[in-house]
């Protein structure tokens, strides 16, 4: 039975947006910092305590919870079927250092509150539900960014994440062990149809919503991912003997490539993204011309075509640049990122339901990492954004509102029951 098909009273159903704001102010007290954010970084002690709150509540729930060798967190509320695959929902409690209450937290307990809800109106799914914490999204204190997710979709080997260190030389694998999170065993990684469905909650972490004064983003899409490397040498000289056309200035040359990666972006609207992040000049002096400029560059858009156009308009900027300024540069691409669409018929599933509840909604892409990228690869997948206020994350003061994540909540649970259907 589908969600349409159900009785008035289940289409009446909604989450307890009360009860989801007080899980998000307990669980964001562990690791609260001064300003009212939240340092909890991944397989640290308090993340161990984050994590032994999330499994009393699912144990309270009623779920069986499970943790497989990267650490990943897995809560399963049993369905009518328990041999159909499972309607997963998740994200992660692992924090920048001076991070947020919502980002990654908001994903995990909104899944929690759909459970809750359901086991108070006593309704049964068809399938399984699975409600995951994955390790290390933010990337931190460990790398790869999106370890645990990419360990189970395959991404990368459960043995390049254990051995992978920290900067006090502590290891993935150690750490697991400290805080008691290790799993007994190891698991394959996750095969198309092993999830039936898996949708991620999240605030959006930009200001496309708010400055639209939309409540639900039906995130279509993640954007593809290029980082550069780049090297810029030229010869580092007197700034005043040395006259004006004889010199090799290497951050002259940089910022001519900085206003390059803009132009790039501009040129490849709305949807892409080019940045310069980082840079490094040498030697650094007041009056010593630059004679060596390190920098890097993100490239970002929906489209693998449009991302590999962007490619080749940097490395020819990059050129253009070197040749004019007299210098020699070198370029690495250090991530690539595929862009990952989303399952249409999950993403028209977000759609309906906002639409169901009169929601206001609009279609998204996303422009950072989430889960959800990985386990698209393995499992039809969507997410749903809800604003944050004035679009910041990442930083202490990120901020939502409690019936901007309510509505967020009650999509997801249409969905979810969508998916998983329900027991007659």
């Amino acid at each position: 039975m589908t969600l349409a098909s159900a009785s008035p009273t289940l289409a009446d159903l909604r989450v307890d947006g009360a009860r989801l704001w007080q899980s998000l102010m307990d669980l964001a007290r562990i690791g609260g910092t001064e300003k009212g954010g939240v340092c909890r970084l991944a397989l640290t002690d308090l993340d161990r305590q984050g994590r032994d709150l999330f499994v009393n509540w699912a144990m309270e729930a009623g779920c069986d919870v499970r943790v497989d060798a990267i650490g990943n967190v897995f809560a399963r509320r049993p369905g009518r079927d328990n041999t159909l695959p499972a309607v997963m929902t998740g994200s992660h409690i692992d924090t920048q250092p001076t991070g947020g209450k919502f980002d990654g937290n908001y994903g995990v307990l909104a899944g929690l509150e759909v459970l809750r809800t359901l086991n108070d109106a006593g309704v049964q799914t068809e399938a399984p539900l699975e409600l995951a914490v994955w390790t290390n999204e933010e990337g931190s204190r460990f790398v790869p960014v999106m370890m645990g997710s990419g360990v189970y979709a395959g991404a990368f080997t459960l043995e390049h994440a254990l051995s992978q260190q920290d900067r006090d030389g502590v290891s993935v694998r150690q750490a697991l062990g400290d805080i008691g999170y290790d799993g007994a065993a190891a698991v394959p990684p996750a095969q198309p149809g092993d999830v039936g469905a898996y949708f991620e909650a999240h605030i959006e972490q930009g200001p496309v919503l708010e400055a639209a004064d939309t409540v639900i983003g039906v995130v279509t899409a993640a954007l593809g991912q290029r980082w550069y490397d780049v090297v810029l040498t030229g010869v580092e000289a007197h700034a005043g003997p040395t006259p004006m056309p004889l010199r090799r200035d290497a951050l002259l040359a940089a910022s001519e490539l900085v206003l390059a990666v803009n132009q790039i972006a501009l040129a490849h609207a709305p949807n892409a993204r080019g940045t310069v992040g980082w840079m490094d000049v040498f030697p650094n002096s007041r009056n010593v011309i630059p004679g060596r400029v390190r920098m890097t560059v993100d490239l970002r858009a929906a489209d693998d075509a449009t991302l590999s156009a962007m490619d080749a308009a940097l490395r020819a900027a990059v050129e253009t640049a070197a040749t004019a300024r007299g210098v020699a540069a070198q370029v690495e691409q250090v991530v690539y990122f595929p862009p990952q669409p989303f399952a249409p018929a999950l993403v028209q599933s977000v759609r309906e339901g906002a639409k169901a509840l009169s929601m206001s909604a609009m279609d998204v892409v996303s422009g950072a990492g989430h889960d959800a990228v990985y386990l698209a690869r393995v499992a039809p997948a969507a997410m749903i954004f809800v604003p944050c206020k004035d679009g910041i994350s990442h930083n202490e003061i990120e901020d939502a509102r409690p019936e901007h994540l309510e509505a967020g909540c009650n999509v997801l649970l249409r969905a979810m029951l969508a998916q998983a259907g329900v027991a007659a």
